[in-house]
């Protein structure tokens, strides 16, 4: 009998053993990113600054990860297709790699924005695109001074275009605050947009160096001016809009990676200290250089307090615009 009891005690305390919860365990802990394969979602077309400076560290961060990295073009919308895709996916593999101009404007652009921004989270910087004011070499102007000179003698006769969210705020502000009379013809397509600027079909665009370097190095285009802060030091003969004495026609192109709310601090801080490591490759400086891209790596915090900055600056535009921010 006293057996039996042992015995039977013996197998409870065996069932029990089993029935306790685990101890923690490293399985337990958070698990390494990246698991899988990894997708950046871009805005802009093939050939955007953008869309190159994705795919040089798409390259790089897949030898470092060990798992492939593949770039997704996902222009239209207005850059609502390329920000839901990443929102509605819910997976912190999937991210945005983006200027933060497309999403800073949307409140001064549209009615109703259909998405919430705080379904994204800013990870990673990675660099200022160089924004270019370009004009056909046909209209025969080298200087924004020339340029306003030229709209002031032909009020309303001249047409620009700009595609790309805050660009086109802050060209309108510019026009309204020089007091110049300048048509606005709207395009969803930047590549036909800068063909009809090549063409002299179009007047005036605001946009990425990158792609208006073609029709730059073709002899159609002239880019009289860059919008950023900074002179570029690659590209040395091209004035600031301040420089150019145009203190109200000034923003930089900042672009970086963000995720959707669910991605981990630790993945975030993984991926910023993976896009820095890369971007001091001297290789990389100098193939982002020439296509206007100006290496300009930070953390989660310095991303989100940059894009702040902007949405800020874009507040005061639209202010001059007289638009009123839409909900987001």
């Amino acid at each position: 009998m006293i057996r039996f009891r042992s015995a039977v005690l013996a197998a409870a305390a065996l069932i029990a053993a089993f029935a306790l919860p685990a101890a923690p365990s490293s399985a337990q802990a958070p698990a390494a990113w990246p698991q899988r394969s990894v997708k950046f979602i871009i805005p802009l077309g093939p050939g955007s600054g953008v869309d190159i400076t994705a795919r040089v560290f798409a390259e790089r961060l897949s030898a470092k990860w060990g798992q492939p990295v593949v770039v997704e073009n996902r222009p239209g919308g207005d850059a609502f297709v390329a920000i839901n895709a990443v929102i509605g996916a819910h997976d912190d593999h999937v991210l945005l790699f983006a200027p933060a101009s497309t999403f800073t404007a949307h409140p001064y652009l549209h009615e109703k924005v259909p998405y919430d921004i705080k379904e994204l989270v800013p990870i990673a910087r990675v660099t200022n695109t160089l924004i270019g004011v370009g004009v056909p070499t046909a209209l025969g102007v080298k200087t924004v001074k020339e340029l306003m000179e030229k709209i002031k003698a032909q009020p309303g006769k001249l047409n620009y275009a700009s595609v790309t969210g805050a660009n086109d705020l802050l060209f309108a502000s510019f026009l309204k605050n020089e007091n110049l009379n300048m048509a606005r013809v709207p395009y969803k397509d930047t590549v036909q947009a800068i063909n009809d600027l090549a063409e002299d079909r179009i007047q005036g665009f605001v946009g990425a160096y990158a792609i208006l370097r073609p029709h730059v190095q073709s002899g159609k285009v002239v880019v009289i001016a860059l919008t950023n802060s900074k002179h570029a030091a690659a590209l040395p003969d091209i004035p600031t809009t301040q420089e150019a004495g145009v203190k109200s026609f000034t923003m930089d192109g900042l672009v970086g990676l963000l995720g959707p709310k669910e991605t981990p601090v630790a993945a975030r801080e993984r991926i910023a200290a993976d896009v820095k490591e890369i971007a001091a490759d001297p290789a990389v400086i100098e193939r982002l250089g020439k296509t206007g891209q100006v290496i300009s790596p930070g953390t989660p915090k310095e991303f989100a307090d940059e894009i702040e900055s902007q949405r800020a600056q874009v507040a005061k535009i639209g202010a001059v615009l007289g638009i009123k921010a839409a909900a987001q």
